[in-house]
Order: C-alpha cells, then structure tokens, then sequence
C-alpha cells in the first residue's frame, strides 16, 4: 500500500537543489502529486506531495531525505496525508480559478490583509502569490511601480459584491485591484483599442482648441459634462464644436506639438508591437491629432472625427459619421473580425462614459484614470499607475516587458 506525505523544505537557496532532493526521491520510485518552488531574498521555500509506492519505503525515503538536507543546512518537515484528504483537497483544484491584481506605487501590509479579507469573505481560497513587479528600490525619490498577483479559487457567491467590496478599498487605499476570470484568454490577447484624449494624452484635444479660440472655460465644461455621462456625446460634441468655428487651420499643428503623452502609454504599445499584438485609436476626437499620434507610437488602426476646414478655417463641423460610443464598439468588433481575432481577445480602454459601451464589448475592458460613473461601470479599472500597468493585467512580468 502506498503512502502520502507532504514535504517542505526550506533555508538558503543553492543551484542544484531540487535536482539532489528529486534524485533520493527516485531511488525509490517516488511519484510526484504536487509541487511548488519560491525563492525570496535568496530563501528557499520548497514543498512537494510524494506518494510513495511502498509504505516500507516511507521511513528510509524520509531518513536518505533528513540526513542529506541536514548536510545541506536545509530544514525539513514531513506530513502524513491520508487519501480522504488528498481526494477532497484533489477536488477542489476543479473549482473555478480567478487572478487578482492587485497595483500600487508600493504594496504595503495593510493592502494585501484587506485584498485577502475580501476574497476569503466571498469563499475564495488562495493558491498562489507572485510579484509581477521588478524588486522595488530603497529611494524614496524614485517613481515605483508595484503589482502582486493573487491566484484564486472558489465560487463567489455574488461577483457584483465581490467586485463592489475591491472597488471600494481600491479608492480606501489609493490602489488599484483587477479581478478577472483566469481562462484560457487571459494571456492570448490580441488587439488592443485605445481612446485617445485623457488616455493615450493627457489633454482632451476639443478643450485645447477651445484654448485657442477663446472660449476654453464653455467648452471645458461642456466636455467634463459629458465624460461624467451627464450630457448625451453627439448632441454636446456639436455644441462644443460650432464654438471652434472660425479657428484658424494653423494652430493644429501647434496643438499636436504641445500634446504630452500619456504616462506608459509609449512603454506599452512599444512591447504590444513586438509581441504582435494589432492596435487601434478609437477616439470621439480628431483625426489630425490621432494621425500624429498614429506616426510616432506606430498604431495600426485610426478612427476619429474629421475635422471640417474651408479657406483654412474651422467650419465647426466634421466630415462623415461622428465616432460616439455606439460607433467605437461598432469599430472594435469590426477590427477584430478583420484581423480574425475574437472578442474575447481584444483589450479596451478609455476614461469616459462614451467609451462605455467599446469596455463592454472587449474580453478585458479596462477604465484608465476615469470618471467615477465609468470606473463603478468598468469590469477594471487603472487609476494610480500608467498605461503600461495593462500588461500586468495580461500576466506579463516585469523581466518580459522589456
């Protein structure tokens, strides 16, 4: 009759390790139920569930194991494991399994007991811990970037709760926490759609024009009404845009000078394009300006608002159909039909309420620096790090995504 022990290791990492604890174990054709590995600060912590074929064998396989780790200055640990417990624990590996991402500029104590709180309040256990981040450094001065991965499993009871609870320590704590489904899509997304103003820049190039013809503060508050939802886009894009009529053709180009790109924005589609991924700017904006961000950053795809000018003028108009919120997920599934890719592959992503309805057309929809309405109505939402956090939501580690 065969025996299940659980063995745990720990002590100073050294090369080889793994490869000499095996190599006892297979002396005794020792078969392997499970296995884990994690090395922090050069600590090793090491477990492995063995069955052993033979119950004669478990005290000599557990005596080659202690005096060989013993000279290695290892500690060990050995647990009896009964079938009932294997089968039940077997059992619940079938479960359904989440990722919770948890992003700050610094990940502290407090924010990891409350992420865990939550997720073993809605009945879900954790299997896994990562840093996805880079080591952070000492230097208070420097701008960190900080992301744990949770790996869970469970059945939540009420996913809407679930994601109401981490929404609201997010905006508690200053962090940001995503939970997604961990399916097969989770790391094969293939095409990435993007607003432009407040997401790939940091302006909203109507208010910017706006500047330039003199009546900022009208239009400003026009926009901002309408990002927050409380304006319908189309009925106040018109408005906002017979105010530019009159606007000379030439400060354009000043505008697309002036514009300041996004944090990780160039970071981020820099590394989309070298893993293949196909992008695209969908904006409620202008074509001039996407087109000059189109030039520099590389993007694939470009859909925005032509700006209608005579004599070198804004007429106050634009050419064709406006691109509002129903048109930019018109346009996402009709990019991803053209390049053959699913739903479920696409990434979204943009700040306001006319960005809506593109969030919840994408596998994963992502709410970056947004209006409150668009954050609560977002499945994910970014707010204290750049762009390029998106890649963490995707899994990628801080040595892949250079």
């Amino acid at each position: 009759m065969s025996e299940l022990v659980l063995i745990n290791v720990s002590g100073r990492d050294k090369p080889g390790l793994t490869s000499e604890i095996t190599g006892i174990m297979g002396q005794y054709d020792v078969r392997i139920l499970d296995i884990g590995q994690a090395v922090i600060h050069d600590h090793l912590t090491w477990g492995i569930l063995a069955e052993i074929p033979d119950e004669a064998n478990a005290p000599p396989v557990i005596r080659d194991l202690m005096f060989r780790l013993h000279a290695l200055d290892l500690q060990v640990r050995f647990a009896p494991i009964t079938v009932e417990e294997y089968q039940q624990w077997a059992a619940g590996r079938n479960r359904a399994c989440y990722i919770v991402t948890l992003l700050s500029r610094d990940i502290k104590a407090e924010q990891i007991a409350k992420v865990s709180a939550i997720t073993a309040r809605h009945g879900l256990n954790i299997d896994n811990i990562s840093r996805l981040s880079a080591r952070p450094s000492l230097d208070p001065t420097e701008n960190r970037i900080a992301c744990v991965e949770f790996s869970v499993r469970g059945t939540p009871s009420d996913l809407q709760q679930l994601r109401g609870d981490f929404l609201h320590i997010a905006a508690e704590m200053n962090v940001d926490i995503a939970f997604q489904e961990d399916s097969i899509f989770r790391r094969n997304r293939r095409l990435v759609v993007f607003d432009m103003d407040s997401t790939l820049i940091e302006a909203e190039v109507i208010d910017e024009l706006a500047l330039e013809a003199g009546v900022g503060d009208q239009v400003a508050e026009i926009t901002e009404r309408a990002m927050q939802g409380e304006l319908d886009f189309s009925q106040s894009f018109a408005e906002r845009l017979s105010l530019l009529k009159g606007l000379d053709e030439s400060v354009l180009e000043r505008i697309a000078a002036r514009l300041k790109m996004t944090e990780g924005a160039e970071h981020l589609i820099s590394r989309l394009k070298s893993l293949g991924y196909r992008t695209a700017i969908l904006s409620g904006g202008f074509t001039y300006f996407a087109r000059h961000l189109q030039q520099k950053l590389g993007i694939d795809y470009v859909y925005a608002n032509e700006l209608e000018i005579v004599d070198g003028k804004v007429t106050g108009e634009v050419s064709g159909q406006i691109v509002d919120g129903k048109r930019k997920a018109e346009l996402l599934l009709e990019i991803a039909d053209k390049e053959h890719i699913s739903r479920e592959q696409v990434i979204a992503v943009g700040d306001g309420a006319n960005d809506l309805p593109m969030l919840s057309q994408a596998g994963l929809g992502v709410a970056f620096r947004a209006k409150p309405l668009v954050k609560e109505s977002a499945r994910h939402a970014i707010s204290t790090l750049g762009l390029d956090a998106i890649l963490y939501l995707i899994g990628f580690r801080e040595s892949e995504n250079h």
